[in-house]
């Protein structure tokens, strides 16, 4: 399949799923994590998505590792804010697992298009 745009990108599509599940496990959280944890994980499910969209729209290949590296960051950040949620009991434990699983695919995604775009830094 030819990519012309960043939707037409697996990595992509599957952050806009992970981010959709993040949002449906926050939607359950105690009222007193609607500014807390909830607003996190939220901001960090679509950073990543956003993140790979940017830096696939900056036209150069520089610029497009930069932004993946962000997401890779973002998406991180997210895990760390679940395995939270998780040991604090905060939302359906099924719910947990579905992000925590989608966002690990997330993970080995980004390492993986990283390394064909050439990066030269070591990635873990």
């Amino acid at each position: 399949m030819k990519i012309e745009s960043h939707r037409d990108l697996a990595v992509w599509q599957r952050a806009i799923e992970m981010t959709i599940a993040t949002y449906e496990l926050t939607s359950r959280f105690p009222r007193e994590e609607v500014y807390g944890l909830a607003t996190q994980l939220r901001r960090a499910g679509v950073s990543v998505a956003s993140n790979i969209a940017e830096g696939y729209g900056r036209g150069s290949r520089g610029e497009y590792k930069q932004f993946l590296g962000m997401a890779r960051g973002s998406n991180l950040e997210l895990q760390t804010q679940l395995l939270i949620a998780k040991r604090l009991r905060l939302g359906d434990p099924m719910k947990i697992d579905r992000a925590e699983v989608l966002s690990g695919e997330v993970s080995k995604m980004l390492v993986s298009l990283l390394r064909k775009l050439g990066n030269s830094r070591q990635l873990h």
